[in-house]
């Protein structure tokens, strides 16, 4: 059965009248908004080594996803190819980044570190660079490593005083000091040499205390820590923040109560409480899963303490929390709706089991000043009532606005949309600051947004009602043929698998005949896009489409994560492909052949889902002031002719991030109004694009086409005369797409060892006309030139490469060791823009980046490159205007 567009929610005010009946009773959620439990923490949006090198993630991302502590490699180094701490931190500092954590022992190449064992004395250090010539001098080797990792941070960053060091990773674990009856005093020793060693570095640069953290054991250790409190507190060497790891499935209902028992050890101590950071939590079930991430986030949210994802697989990607090199997956979103609580207080949420894994968990957050509330769930298969209670009638009024918006998993590389609302109530009556509301759930890992309001001047169930149509399926859920249906046990393998949207995916898909059917209704004739979420194997790969019978092209995959086990075939992305449909039934066929005799090249892909959106009038996105991020002032104005909108004056800005799931032009359309002449100014992507201005006062429509990359796009809006904007509109214009230039490799002028390589269509890559140009870089003679035909003016472009690049370097136990290439673009001799390229699975698989840059010329020609190393091997360059035509404003 497929899953239409439309959901049905019941809404009732707590009177007694009974809801609909379902099939089951659903599990409810209270949420009392005047039981406040304090300050929005927002911590659990801690990443380990979820940063790569500069700009992987991208810093739309980053900002996105509203990070707001992270633990990364130490200077000098090895354990990993990436992920140096004062390499990334400006990306991590740009906008919600506050505590930089540093794993000192990740100077050492090999996990466990140095072999498992304690180093001793057979080494001397240069403290300068952090190499070293064998034989001692007379001083503990790590002792020196630590001494110069913390040089390197107070001399070379430019916050040091935001750095956390963590000398010691799971100690209780492979790493030096696992028997506790025989190591106990060795540790606490060089736990008081290396705190004392960091404290001398920091008081001779001046800076103060310097903040350290531990013990760092893999799990809660209550024996061990109870032994390192007292002996810090004996000895003035007490951790400024205290760390033990969460990992495993159980610790989604035993976190609490080793939380708690912390707490109590603390006031046997005598001690203040001290800030708590889980620096590693989850496993590779929970990652990309909204209905996962939500239940450690209300833990950590509830317990108010940081914490950070773990890191299972490669640096750059959030831990696999988002897609592509700019695209967000579902997981994502949740960090994403996660941070948009900050500003707010928490408020009691009561699920039916508090400490049951894998259960129905929520977060409930009120925002006084902006007259907004907002509850976050997910963890259950059953359908949800939100018991809603406590709204302060002196801030919300009577009647309220209600938007539901649904976030189902697209995999750990598929690429999630904003999330659609299911469910909007326009002026709906509380009874006494209470309300009652019935929700289906999709399925157990999908997350769910829920934003209340007072009555906004736009009418939410208009724009629910006017979004692109949209259908779904299982893929467990299709005619089969030839291929096998797999159920993906979330609890097997201890946790260390990725999951299936629905519990099930479709695999097998390895047969001439292999083929997966949907007959499903469309309401109009036009284009939709189809999106089918599954795994292609560390490949590339290729099915056929057939609509009633009859050949629609190819669906093409780019690869997949697949180095071992756990991902291969279950590290799902997405693959999207347009197809023209009439008005009515049709059935959408995805075969391994074309012919009918011979498979496609590698097409032996799992599927996971199907869905199909409407695109024929430009897939209008609508992002409401109510879900802006209000910063510098900023704030929702409830008087005036703009109710729920965003006011803004001087510096105040608004953020949002929008999605484009192509690159490419789209019709921004700011919906706002002013009270004499002003103007709105639009950043995309951290530059500068448009500013649209109104004469007078009045309610005003203005509208900028602008080139938008693949994945998010962080918008910041701000008007320094001052305005309120109601709401901000994204529209494909395909047709606009005309302004762009598109350079295949093999057109590009080659230069010293660069080189076009023609790929076999047996290889299955996405490569466009199977060629690229490679053997780029390592020197600056290596280079592929374009010349200014199409764009022989100077000014703002965007540069969209596509690329590959699966270098790794070194071995690990479990992380994939991917190298972040850097390419550098100049124009006649200048450079003019730079940027990292993540891990692409494969050499024949490309993905695509884009690097703003401003021309100075109409016809100095561009040169691609990188002085120092490898360059990605380069499939095309698209270069595009970042503004075509002139912004538009009109009344409404």
């Amino acid at each position: 059965m497929s899953t239409g567009a439309a959901a049905a929610v019941a809404a009732t005010a707590v009177t007694g009248l009974a809801a609909p009946a379902t099939a089951a009773e659903p599990d409810v959620l209270a949420v009392d908004f005047a039981d406040r439990t304090g300050d929005f923490r927002g911590g659990a949006s801690g990443t380990l080594y979820g940063f790569g090198d500069e700009g992987a993630p991208t810093q739309s991302l980053i900002n996105g996803a509203h990070i707001t502590n992270s633990s990364q490699k130490a200077p000098y180094g090895t354990q990993h190819p990436s992920g140096d701490a004062i390499k990334i931190e400006d990306g991590f500092f740009a906008k919600h980044g506050e505590d930089m954590y540093i794993y000192v022992q990740d100077y050492y190449p090999d996990w466990s570190y140095h072999g498992g064992k304690r180093p001793g004395d057979t080494r001397t250090y240069n403290l300068e660079d952090g190499t070293y010539t064998e034989g001692g001098n007379g001083v503990w080797d790590y002792l020196e490593v630590v001494e110069f990792v913390a040089e390197a941070v107070a001399t070379d960053s430019d916050r040091p005083q935001d750095y956390v060091f963590i000398p010691y990773n799971e100690p209780d674990g492979g790493n030096w000091y696992p028997d506790w009856a025989n190591q106990k005093d060795q540790f606490l020793a060089d736990w008081q040499a290396t705190y004392d060693k960091i404290q001398a570095v920091w008081e001779r640069h001046g800076l103060g205390h310097a903040r350290i953290g531990g013990p760092g054991d893999t799990r809660w250790q209550p024996e061990r820590s109870r032994d390192i409190l007292e002996f810090a507190q004996a000895n003035g060497s007490l951790p400024d923040i205290f760390i033990w790891h969460e990992l495993g499935i159980d610790n989604l209902g035993s976190y609490r109560q080793n939380f708690a028992d912390y707490r109590a050890l603390e006031a046997e101590l005598g001690l203040d409480p001290i800030p708590v950071n889980i620096t590693e939590y989850g496993m590779l079930r929970d990652m990309s899963v909204p209905g996962q991430l939500i239940q450690w986030f209300t833990m950590f949210e509830d317990t108010k303490v940081d914490a950070q994802t773990a890191y299972w697989n490669y640096a750059g990607n959030l831990s696999d929390n988002t897609a592509r090199p700019g695209g967000a997956n579902a997981g994502w979103w949740m960090f994403k709706w996660y941070g948009d609580l900050d500003g707010s207080e928490t408020v009691r949420v009561t699920p039916p089991t508090p400490n049951v894994v894998d259960t129905l968990q929520g977060i409930g957050a009120v925002d006084d000043a902006n007259r907004r509330a907002t509850v976050l769930w997910g963890g259950t298969d059953n359908d949800v009532a939100l018991d809603l209670s406590g709204l302060d009638q002196s801030v919300f009024g009577n009647k309220v606005d209600v938007e539901i918006r649904e976030n189902a998993l697209t995999g750990a590389e598929g690429l999630a949309g904003t999330p659609r609302v299911i469910a909007a109530y326009d002026g709906i009556a509380l009874d006494d600051g209470a309300l009652r509301l019935d929700v289906p759930t999709y399925d157990r890992y999908a997350g769910y947004q829920l934003v209340i309001t007072p009555s906004q001047t736009r009418d939410v169930e208009a724009d629910a009602a006017a979004q692109p149509w949209q259908d779904s399926i299982e893929a467990e859920h299709m005619a089969l043929t030839a291929a096998t249906v797999y159920t993906q046990d979330p609890k097997a393998n201890g946790g260390w698998q990725f999951l299936a949207s629905g519990g099930k995916d479709v695999g097998s898909f390895n047969q001439v005949g292999s083929r997966a059917e949907w007959t499903v209704d469309v309401p109009h004739d036009g284009t939709y896009r189809l999106q089918v979420i599954g795994g292609a194997p560390g490949v590339p790969g290729r099915h056929a489409l057939f609509v009633d019978n009859a050949s629609e092209g190819t669906i093409q995959y780019a690869a997949d994560l697949a180095l071992n086990a756990n991902s291969r075939w279950k590290y799902r992305g997405s693959a999207e492909v347009l197809v023209d449909l009439t008005a009515g039934s049709h059935t959408l066929s995805i075969r391994s052949s074309a012919d009918g005799t011979t498979k496609l090249p590698n097409s032996d892909i799992t599927l996971d889902k199907v869905s199909l959106t409407s695109v024929e009038e430009g897939e209008p996105t609508l992002y409401p002031a109510s879900g802006f991020r209000l910063e510098n002032g900023a704030s929702l104005k409830w008087t005036g002719n703009c109710k729920g909108g965003a006011a803004l004056t001087g510096d105040d800005r608004a953020d949002l991030y929008a999605t484009a799931i192509e690159t490419g032009y789209y019709d921004v359309q700011i919906d706002w109004a002013s009270t004499k002449a002003s103007s709105v100014e639009l950043t995309v992507n951290g530059r500068a694009v448009a500013t649209v201005e109104s004469g007078a006062a009045g309610k005003w429509r203005s509208t900028a086409t602008l080139n938008l990359n693949e994945g998010i796009n962080e918008i910041e809006l701000r008007s320094p005369g001052g305005a309120v904007v109601q709401s901000l509109t994204t529209i494909r214009d395909r047709a606009a797409d005309d302004a762009a230039v598109s350079v295949e490799a093999e057109d590009m002028t080659m230069h010293g060892q660069a080189s076009v390589t023609t790929l076999a269509d047996s290889t299955g890559t996405n490569a466009s006309g199977n060629a690229f140009a490679g053997w780029i870089g390592n020197g600056t003679a290596n280079t592929v030139e374009i010349a200014r035909d199409g764009f022989a003016a100077a000014g703002d472009y965007d540069l969209t490469v596509y690329y590959a690049n699966a270098e790794t370097s070194g071995q690990h136990d479990y992380n994939p060791q991917v190298v972040d290439r850097l390419l550098e673009v100049s124009e006649g001799g200048e450079q003019v823009g730079h940027a990292y390229f993540r891990y692409t699975y494969s050499w024949n698989s490309f993905s695509q980046r884009t690097i703003p840059v401003t021309l100075s010329t109409a016809d100095e020609s561009l040169t691609l490159g990188n002085a120092s190393a490898w360059a990605p091997n380069i499939d095309r360059v698209v270069i595009a205007p970042r503004l075509i035509g002139t912004p538009t404003t009109a009344a409404r």
